[in-house]
C-alpha cells in the first residue's frame, strides 16, 4: 500500500545509458529529485539534457540503468500497477485523425479502462477548451488543439500526478493563458500533482512552485521559483565615476556594465558593504537596489555554456 505522507513523484541517483557498457553514452546522471502531493514542478534544461530521457523512466517508457522511479512511495519496477494514477501528455499524444476529439477521448477512455460517460468527457472537453470544436475531426485540429486534447487524455481516469511534456506548444496567447489556468488550477482546484517541462520559461515562472533545472544530464540546481530568483538576483548600482565604482567592486564580486549602470553579483544582505565599499573608493553613489531577473536569465546564467543541440 502507497505510503499517504510520501513524495507524489521520487527519482533515487536515476542514471540511463545508452549503447556498450563500460563504452556508451550516459544520457542522464544520478538525477535524485522530490515532488510533493499538490506541487507544480517544473523540470527544465537545454535540448540534449536529458529531460525526455529521464521522463521516459518516469513513465516506465525505458528502463533505467541504475537508480529508482518511485511514484507515492511505490518502486515503479516492483509495482507498476502505480502508473494507473499517473496521467501523461508526452510528444502530443497520438489521435486517430479520421475521427472527432470526442470519438478519441471514448477511444482512449475504453482502451484504458477509464470512465466513457458522455459526463465526464464533456466536462474535459469544456475544461480545456475544445467543447465547441468536439465534433470536428482530429485531422482538422491545430497544432495547439491537439496539445489541448492530449491534456483532457491525460486527465480521463482523473490521476493524482500529471506529467506534461510542452503543454503549451503550438498555442497562441489566448491558449498559453487557458493552459496556464488549466495547470494551476489542476493543484489549486483538484489537489493534483503536475511535473512540467517546458521551454516557455515565462510560463513555468508564473505556474510552478519549484524547479529542477538539469544540464548534460545532471541536476545543476532546484529550488522554489521565488527563492531561485532572489538568490540569482545580484544589486543594480549607479554610481559615478563608473570606472571607480567598478574597479572597487570588482575586487570583491563579479560586475557587469547595464548602461549608465553596474550590475553587481552580490546579495541583499551585502548591499550596506557595497556601499561603504564605493564611498571608501572615493565614488558617489546615487541609486542601489535589487537587480530583478526572471527565470529565463537565471536559467541561462546556470547552463550556459552548453547550447542547444537537439
Amino acid at each position: 500500500m502507497s505510503d499517504p505522507q510520501a513524495p507524489a513523484l521520487e527519482l533515487v541517483n536515476l542514471s540511463k545509458t545508452y549503447g556498450r557498457r563500460g563504452k556508451g553514452v550516459r544520457a542522464v546522471r544520478d538525477v535524485s529529485l522530490s515532488v510533493a502531493p499538490g506541487e507544480v514542478y517544473g523540470f527544465l534544461g537545454p535540448n540534449g539534457a536529458g529531460k525526455s530521457t529521464t521522463i521516459r523512466m518516469t513513465l516506465g517508457l525505458i528502463a533505467p540503468t541504475g537508480g529508482e522511479v518511485r511514484l507515492f512511495g511505490e518502486d515503479l519496477r516492483r509495482h507498476p500497477a502505480v502508473l494507473k494514477r499517473v496521467g501523461s501528455l508526452v510528444d502530443g499524444g497520438a489521435f486517430y485523425p479520421f475521427l472527432s476529439g470526442r470519438r478519441n477521448l471514448e477511444v482512449v477512455a475504453s482502451t484504458h479502462g477509464a470512465p466513457t460517460d458522455a459526463d465526464r468527457i464533456d466536462s474535459l472537453l469544456d475544461q480545456v477548451g475544445l467543447a465547441k470544436d468536439a465534433k470536428r475531426k482530429v485531422k482538422g485540429y491545430s497544432t495547439g488543439m491537439r496539445q489541448r486534447l492530449g491534456v483532457a487524455a491525460a486527465l480521463l481516469h482523473d490521476p493524482d500526478i500529471v506529467i506534461l511534456d510542452e503543454p503549451v506548444n503550438g498555442l497562441d496567447v489566448a491558449g498559453i493563458q487557458e493552459m496556464r489556468a488549466l495547470i494551476r488550477g489542476l493543484a489549486a482546484d483538484h489537489r493534483k500533482t503536475v511535473f512540467l517541462s517546458s521551454h516557455l520559461l515565462h510560463e513555468v515562472q508564473q505556474v510552478c512552485d519549484r524547479v529542477a533545472i538539469i544540464s548534460k544530464g545532471e541536476v545543476v540546481r532546484e529550488a522554489r521559483i521565488a527563492d531561485l530568483l532572489r538568490q540569482e538576483a545580484g544589486l543594480r548600482v549607479e554610481a559615478a565615476p563608473l570606472d571607480i565604482a567598478e574597479a572597487a567592486l570588482a575586487a570583491r564580486w563579479s560586475v557587469e556594465r547595464s548602461g549608465d549602470a553596474l550590475v553587481v553579483g552580490a546579495t541583499r544582505d551585502e548591499a550596506p558593504e557595497v556601499a561603504r565599499r564605493l564611498i571608501g573608493a572615493g565614488a558617489q553613489l546615487f541609486g542601489l537596489a535589487a537587480e530583478q531577473r526572471n527565470l529565463e536569465e537565471v536559467f541561462l546564467a546556470i547552463t550556459q555554456p552548453e547550447t542547444d543541440d537537439a
